[in-house]
């Protein structure tokens, strides 16, 4: 039997994969799926990141995931993206599909959004260059509800580190968009529906548009923020028809 070689270096940088590899490259160029997530305990706080890979008949060939450190959610979710690649990558694997419930990193890596925070920058460049070296890329968008095996797996990567009884991210971060109306030096104004007539905001304040779903309110921009920063967020809901 012919001696097996090992994985790039590189492979091992991003995570733990299963040792379940029955691939090379997809029958008749046919792409494999990946299912990536990250998530923060804090936001910044303990943050790790959770893969799902499928061959194009639907198995599961590799699970991946890998406590970061303290990083942030988007910093968390490209982890999990070039995690995936560096994985295809390693294994000879030449067309990909990724599914993502981050519509930040998803519309980013399609153009659509820029990319402004220092932080995000390297990663995001990483990610398209080795997007760009495979046959065949595509990333769309999933509920979270769609991708709960990867989002499992970065909160157990957390919970090795953290411990079981640490918070869920999900609790944290709806706990955060409770609504205050006291007033702050610093506020952050997330609206739901554009109003029919904009007032002159403050000078301290900005409009970002937000998308609530599972308890969590995701925002729509990305937002550059001192660490440990406390906001006050003003919600304003779309009138009922």
């Amino acid at each position: 039997m012919p001696k097996r070689s090992s994985p790039p270096e590189g492979a091992r940088l991003f995570g733990d994969g299963a040792p379940e590899s029955k691939h090379a490259a997809g029958p008749g160029g046919a792409a494999y799926r990946a299912n990536i997530d990250g998530g923060s305990r804090g936001n910044p706080g303990p943050a790790a990141y959770g893969v799902v890979i499928r061959d194009p008949k639907g198995e599961i060939v590799a699970r991946l995931k890998k406590y970061i450190g303290r990083m942030t959610n988007n910093v968390a979710e490209y982890y999990g993206l070039i995690a995936a690649l560096d994985y295809v990558e390693s294994q000879g694997i030449r067309a990909l599909r990724i599914e993502s419930d981050s519509e930040l990193l998803v519309k980013q890596m399609k153009g659509l959004y820029k990319v402004r925070s220092a932080e995000l920058a390297p990663l995001y460049e990483r990610a398209r260059k080795m997007a760009a070296a495979l046959e065949s890329f595509r990333i769309d968008h999933v509920y979270r509800e769609q991708n709960r095996e990867a989002d499992a797996l970065a909160n157990l990567a957390m919970d090795e580190v953290e411990g079981p009884d640490a918070k869920p991210r999900g609790e944290r971060a709806s706990a955060k968009s409770a609504p205050s109306l006291a007033s702050s030096a610093s506020s952050l104004a997330v609206v739901a529906a554009k109003p029919h007539a904009a007032p002159a905001l403050p000078s301290d304040v900005r409009k970002i548009r937000a998308r609530f779903r599972s308890g969590v309110l995701y925002l729509l921009e990305d937002v550059e923020l001192p660490d440990g920063i406390e906001l006050d967020v003003l919600l304003k809901l779309p009138r009922k028809s």
